[in-house]
């Protein structure tokens, strides 16, 4: 609601109350608002529907008031009676009416209230010119708000197709992100299967060039078992070391019962690494694999429990 004082009695009055007010008080000239202290001279006060509140009065420069779903709506059929005003063909006791009616601030927006508020407030009781004045009213507020509906779908529809666009874009990007995981995971995997099919590979490569030095030193056996005669003799020419006459010596000097295997093998093997020297080739296991050998394929050896003896 809007109050203006008057500037020759000071008086507080009501927009509705200026009017009358003005008849009885010759010397006004200037209205003044009380909450936003603006000047109106003559007629100007007729166009100042609504005013600032206290919060927004004495809130600061950055205080934003928060709308008022009445008042906009207010303001919004108030606008509506103005724009029927400017219609052509509107009959001049029409337009006064509308004029009065637009210089308030509380005007019903139904049919019924409408009409009894004219009948209280403006003391319009003709029914003819009543009926006139909603019909032009409400026909200006269904143009404005068929505009207004216009505008409220096309803004929803522009509203939507851009959250599709969103919508399209994140679900994009989860795929992307996803697909992007995915490849990396069956890259990972891939890696893995590579490593461990070269681990495989190594493996197995290991193992063919051992079972092939294996077979390579088993081949070089005779069918007993032993090396062959040429490698067994202890000839300056071949270079060979004699296993069977070293194996006879050391049981030779042992006692009746034999020699026990483990006795043996550390005496023989110290005379293989003493007759080679630094062109032994031979791992500890094949060395250790020939001696079993040896004393176990040869009949001139006799294996009882853990003891080996020379058979006379």
């Amino acid at each position: 609601m809007v109050f203006f004082t008057c500037s020759a009695c000071g008086e507080s009055l009501k927009k509705a109350q200026v009017e009358k007010h003005l008849l009885k008080c010759r010397a006004c000239q200037v209205l003044s608002c009380i909450d936003c202290s603006k000047d109106f001279w003559g007629d100007d006060y007729k166009n100042h529907n609504k005013c600032i509140s206290e919060d927004q009065k004495y809130g600061g420069k950055d205080f934003q008031a928060k709308a008022n779903k009445g008042d906009v709506k207010q303001q919004q059929w108030i606008q509506r009676i103005q724009q029927a005003m400017e219609q052509p063909g509107v009959e001049p006791s029409v337009w006064k009416v509308l004029q009065m009616v637009s210089t308030h601030n509380n005007v019903p927006r139904k049919k019924a209230k409408f009409e009894n508020w004219m009948k209280n407030c403006l003391k319009i009781c003709t029914p003819c010119l009543l009926e006139k004045v909603w019909e032009i009213c409400s026909a200006a507020a269904d143009s404005n708000s068929n505009q207004t509906n216009h505008q409220m779908n096309g803004a929803e529809t522009n509203g939507n197709k851009r959250d599709e666009r969103k919508n399209k874009k994140k679900k994009r990007k989860t795929s992307d992100e996803q697909n992007g995981e995915n490849t990396d995971e069956k890259q990972t995997r891939k890696k893995r299967k590579r490593e461990e099919k070269e681990q495989n590979a190594d493996e197995k490569s290991n193992k063919k060039q051992k079972k092939r030095k294996q077979d390579a030193f088993d081949e070089s056996l005779n069918p007993e078992g032993e090396e062959p005669e040429k490698q067994e003799s202890e000839s300056s020419s071949t270079g060979k070391f004699n296993w069977k006459g070293t194996i006879k010596a050391v049981l030779r000097d042992a006692p009746e019962d034999g020699l026990a295997v483990k006795k043996l093998r550390k005496k023989v093997l110290a005379a293989y690494y003493s007759f080679t020297g630094d062109s032994n080739f031979r791992s500890e296991e094949e060395l250790l694999s020939l001696f079993n050998r040896k004393i176990n394929s040869n009949p001139k050896f006799k294996i009882l429990k853990d003891r080996v003896r020379l058979v006379k």
